[in-house]
């Protein structure tokens, strides 16, 4: 009889910490739950990303025609380039410094008719400080956010100080070799101690100089203001042919990973350098497989 009690009282005893053990991990699991329902959700950077077009892609015909191709592909931001001719009702006009003001008015009414926005131009390379504040002074009457260029360095100060001024960012853009700013770490020396100053990443030109775009993303992380979308048909070749974004060597859906996950929220520009004169078929696959792989992202 004491055995049974005894029994009696060990499987009780077993129960009851049974019980308060399930009771304390499903305190401890509503605890977890109701921290996650506090804590907000992270914002996906990818509903800031806009879709452009380098207007490179279309240098074979006049802006207001390259224009007309962008619409038709469905883009709504483009990055114009000085020195495409204009086109027709502008007379033999190009885009850059010497537009006069009322075809910049003209030009701002045209891009505002098809609901498209200048982001950026370039790429430019000026000589001198005051060709510095003349594409600065353009800048700012188009309303655009960054120039793409590749600044001398002992301009670097000077160029930061008219940016901050300016409100407009410099984004330094990378040529194939032997281009200065070929890699990735000539680009973060300019960064170095210049706010105003950061990185257009053209990821097919890095692939041709030989180095990994991710890789070049992870060093320049916090400083890409714009990217150049770009692909091409052998790595670490520059001369390396053009070929449509996403049938080349470079790895979108890692690329656009690694954009994502260090919060990047600017314009990627397509630039497409082959199949100069039928093209606009490629830009609209190119928009849809951006569409496509931004959407896997996690």
């Amino acid at each position: 009889m004491k055995r049974s009690v005894q029994s009696l009282l060990f499987f009780s005893a077993v129960i009851f910490f049974a019980a308060c053990n399930n009771q304390s991990e499903k305190k401890a699991d509503e605890a977890k739950a109701d921290t996650a329902a506090a804590a907000p959700a992270k914002p996906d950077v990818t509903k800031e990303w806009k879709i452009g077009v380098q207007m490179w892609t279309f240098n074979h015909f006049t802006f207001v025609e390259g224009l007309s191709k962008v619409d038709s592909a469905g883009v709504k931001f483009i990055e114009a380039f000085p020195g495409q001719k204009l086109g027709e009702g502008f007379g033999k006009e190009s885009f850059g410094i010497d537009l006069k003001p009322e075809s910049r008015q003209k030009l701002k009414q045209l891009l505002q008719s098809k609901g498209i926005t200048m982001m950026a131009f370039g790429v430019i390379d000026p000589k001198t400080v005051a060709e510095w504040k003349k594409f600065f002074d353009l800048g700012k009457d188009m309303g655009v956010s960054y120039i793409t260029a590749e600044p001398r360095k002992d301009q670097w100060n000077q160029v930061d100080s008219l940016a901050g001024v300016y409100g407009i960012k410099i984004a330094i853009h990378d040529h194939p070799k032997p281009n200065a700013y070929s890699a990735p770490d000539s680009v973060l020396a300019a960064v170095a101690g210049h706010p105003n100053i950061g990185s257009c990443a053209d990821v097919g030109h890095w692939a041709r100089n030989g180095y990994n775009p991710v890789d070049c993303l992870k060093k320049l992380s916090g400083h890409v203001y714009g990217v150049h979308l770009k692909d091409i048909k052998k790595f670490d070749d520059p001369k390396a042919e053009d070929t449509v974004v996403g049938k080349g060597v470079n790895n979108f859906p890692a690329i656009f990973q690694e954009l994502k996950d260090q919060g990047f929220t600017g314009m990627l520009s397509i630039e497409q350098e082959s199949n100069w004169y039928h093209s606009l078929p490629d830009v609209i696959n190119t928009v849809k497989y951006f569409h496509d792989e931004v959407g896997k992202l996690k």
